[in-house]
């Protein structure tokens, strides 16, 4: 009576069991390379800096992906993405275990998708693939990462909402809670749509969050940002046409940082950028790839303006499907009440130009 139980039970599960076909995808990406950055300002004047950086063309990472079809064309899904430094095994994003982004929700062909955690802003996910800085390192951003691009930042306690593809095109809308009795406090939300069809590549997208602090750790919206305020507001588009191996690309960006005290221009105030880039990307072999482009970028603060104008260019070579080695230099020229200053590539320059030099390898997995 017993073994005849069982064998029921077991025969009426067996249709559960096939429907809820589940997987877990473990991926990553190692990232390592020496960089040369001259006229670095020191106390004595310029010097230059020789560094071992981890993530210079992809930051380093290793996460999982998982879904689970929940039938009627649902499916559940998660992601837990870590960032990491190569030279020394450290947590990146701030010591976080899961720092590049972290979330789980639903998933419906006809209905789109819903996702709730830590997650990117839309101008990161419509208008960064199509970024300069793609292609080439993170060194090819633009000034303090002012609109976001090389992902200075996510999104805490975010839900997400994206359409379903519809013939190339996806929208989407996040709205990122502070957590706290002050509904407005260190909250954020944003924006943002994409088309793909053929050859044409489009993006846009828009964030705001409002900043409580200089400090952000307050377990809100977000804990770190490009630079301190009030308050932070970007917004881009960017397009790109591929021509056979050739790709171009233009891109526009504008960001506000509301009653910052970083002096870029002025002794504290409101700073506003502007980022426009041109870029080309040709696939020269299946194996190598050269990019290149230039990109002009305007700040204001208090009154008083300035600009800087970056070259970048590099080379990419694919030793297999998974690994690649990379040779990359930037050029930076600032106005003379700035001073060049090539983010992430080791600090301020002496004077009004920089040069940058990296070279590294990356595997992915």
């Amino acid at each position: 009576m017993r073994k005849n139980f069982l064998g029921l039970a077991f025969a009426i599960a067996m249709p559960v069991l096939a429907n809820a076909q589940s997987s877990v995808t473990l991926y990553g990406v190692v990232d390592v390379g020496v960089v040369y950055t001259n006229n670095v300002k020191t106390a004595s004047g310029g010097s230059a800096r020789w560094a071992m950086l981890s993530g210079n063309e992809s930051g380093s990472r290793w996460g999982m992906l998982g879904t689970e079809d929940l039938g009627g064309g649902n499916k559940a899904i998660f992601r837990l993405e870590n960032g990491f430094n190569v030279n020394d095994g450290t947590l990146a994003q701030q010591g976080r275990e899961f720092g590049r982004q972290a979330y789980v929700g639903v998933t419906n062909s006809h209905f789109g998708t819903l996702t709730a955690g830590r997650q990117y802003a839309a101008i990161q996910d419509f208008v960064q693939p199509l970024d300069l800085a793609s292609p080439l390192t993170s060194f090819a951003t633009h000034p303090f990462d002012n609109d976001g691009l090389v992902n200075s930042f996510r999104i805490d306690n975010s839900v997400k909402y994206a359409t379903p593809l519809f013939s190339g095109f996806q929208a989407e809308a996040m709205y990122g809670f502070s957590n706290s009795t002050g509904f407005a406090n260190n909250r954020a939300y944003s924006v943002g749509a994409g088309y793909a069809r053929g050859p044409l590549t489009l993006g846009a997208g828009y964030v705001h969050a409002n900043m409580p602090s200089v400090s952000l750790g307050t377990g809100g919206a977000l804990t770190s940002a490009p630079l301190p305020g009030t308050g932070m507001d970007q917004w881009g588009a960017a397009a790109s046409y591929a021509l056979g191996p050739v790709t171009l690309g233009l891109l526009y960006t504008g960001s506000i940082f509301t009653d910052s005290p970083t002096a870029i221009t002025a002794p504290g105030g409101t700073v506003r950028f502007q980022n426009y880039e041109g870029s080309v990307r040709y696939q020269i072999t299946p194996a190598l790839v050269f990019a290149a482009g230039e990109a002009y970028t305007s700040v204001r603060q208090a009154g008083i303006s300035g600009h800087y104008l970056e070259t970048s260019m590099g080379v990419d070579y694919f030793l297999s499907k998974r690994t690649d080695v990379y040779l990359n230099g930037f050029f930076e020229k600032a106005s003379s009440n700035l001073g060049a200053n090539i983010t992430f590539a080791g600090g301020p320059s002496s004077g009004r130009t920089q040069i940058v030099a990296v070279t590294g390898i990356r595997h992915r997995f």
